[in-house]
């Protein structure tokens, strides 16, 4: 008889044994992949706060932009770059931004803002500003309004219709200034953008900047970050030495370190877990050997050989792994898919807390198979390292001194 099928039948010889020991992986691979789908919801969802709101995941910026940014480190957009860009299948949005500071004066009231040049169309599709609006409207191409956050239209105590004052500095260093009806008012979920934002459409802040057809950035989206590495690969083919290609993880370093000394912590929390699992398994597998010594001793006696049996009990010990992370990851499927639809919202203060870090207030799931594969990974793994006791063992077994007991 196959020694797979005498495996499986010992296994359930001792059903209450097999069942909780089976149980508490099931209980551990629940917890982990449910707590890792949590964590890398969550991931996505910071990582949707910043590119799905602003950045982007890729822009296309003169090479000096970054470190040092005026208006005077912009670059003329070209059909040619355009022509480039749109051959790469993997973007779902691009749209060309022209972004400096000025003031924002209304009366006797002065206060620093972003002042963000868009293609109302091409930035809707992308960031989706519209949705944001809560008075007014959205930008039309060639408006001659602003749009503007709602924090900074109350600091300077204006409403749809009312006029909005720039004062800023232009393309090497001409004058800009201009007045501009408020034609909507935005409430992002992020507090700095309410503070600072100004939105108006690109020929206007041109004109505004004394810029003519030129802009800060292109900014580039893809489904979601894990297109982004094909994506970035095919941009710099062609990318030149004038021009600079940033991803979000470039622009964005703190979220990036903030992920992964999160994503470590989680990897302790579910060390420590896995290790009392494994423990666990031990206890079990080293309880089986003892009460079944005399068993294995008669079946030695009477001409088994020591390898078989030994492979015998390693197959059982893999059995019992395999029937819990069967259990947990089935369990945990469904877990995860309902979350993933119907993220938790935070409310209260925690959700201020979330807000005052510049996050949205709602904890995110995810259903990366990896999510899943990790923890059998880690749990057979672990049943590896266990069955080379009851291997071991037999292989050692004393038959005379066994067959006493």
């Amino acid at each position: 008889m196959n020694i797979s099928v005498i495996a499986w039948r010992n296994i359930w010889r001792n059903k209450r044994r097999t069942l909780i020991t089976a149980a508490s992986i099931f209980f551990g691979v629940i917890f982990a992949a449910v707590m890792s789908s949590m964590q890398e919801g969550s991931y996505g969802k910071m990582i949707d706060n910043v590119v799905k709101f602003y950045s982007g995941y890729l822009q296309i910026q003169q090479e000096d932009y970054w470190e040092n940014k005026t208006i005077n480190n912009t670059f003329e957009l070209t059909d040619s770059l355009l022509q480039e860009v749109h051959r790469i299948p993997e973007f779902t949005g691009i749209a060309p931004r022209l972004e400096s500071f000025s003031l924002a004066s209304s009366e006797s009231l002065t206060k620093g803002g972003m002042v963000i040049g868009i293609d109302p169309e091409a930035e809707n599709r992308i960031t989706r500003p519209e949705k944001w609006i809560i008075r007014g409207r959205y930008l039309h191409p060639g408006d001659s309004g602003v749009l503007m956050g709602n924090e900074l239209a109350d600091y300077l105590r204006l409403d749809v219709g009312d006029t909005l004052v720039l004062l800023g500095m232009g393309y090497h260093g001409i004058n800009a200034a201009g007045k501009y009806p408020v034609t909507g008012i935005f409430k992002y979920p992020l507090p700095q953008f309410n503070k600072q934002f100004i939105y108006m459409d690109l020929p206007l802040a041109q004109d505004l900047f004394s810029a003519p057809h030129r802009i800060t950035s292109l900014v580039l989206m893809v489904k979601d970050h894990y297109y982004m590495p094909a994506a970035k690969k095919a941009l710099k083919a062609f990318i030149r030495s004038s021009y600079r290609l940033m991803d979000w993880k470039e622009m964005q370093p703190e979220l990036v370190q903030m992920i992964e000394s999160d994503r470590t912590g989680g990897k302790i929390m579910k060390a420590i877990l896995y290790i009392i699992i494994g423990f666990g398994i031990l206890g079990t597998v080293i309880m089986m050997f003892s009460e079944r010594k005399r068993e294995l001793a008669v079946m030695v006696s009477v001409g088994m050989q020591k390898t078989l049996l030994s492979g015998i009990l390693f197959m059982e010990t893999l059995y019992i792994g395999v029937l819990g992370v069967a259990m947990g990851i089935g369990a945990s499927i469904p877990i995860n898919t309902w979350f993933y639809h119907h993220p938790i919202h935070v409310t209260g203060e925690a959700a201020k807390a979330f807000t005052d870090m510049g996050l949205e207030p709602v904890y995110a799931f995810s259903l990366m198979p990896s999510i899943y594969y990790n923890q059998a990974i880690t749990v057979f793994a672990l049943i590896l390292v266990i069955a080379i006791y009851p291997m071991v063992k037999t292989m050692r077994l004393n038959i005379p001194e066994a067959l006493r007991t």
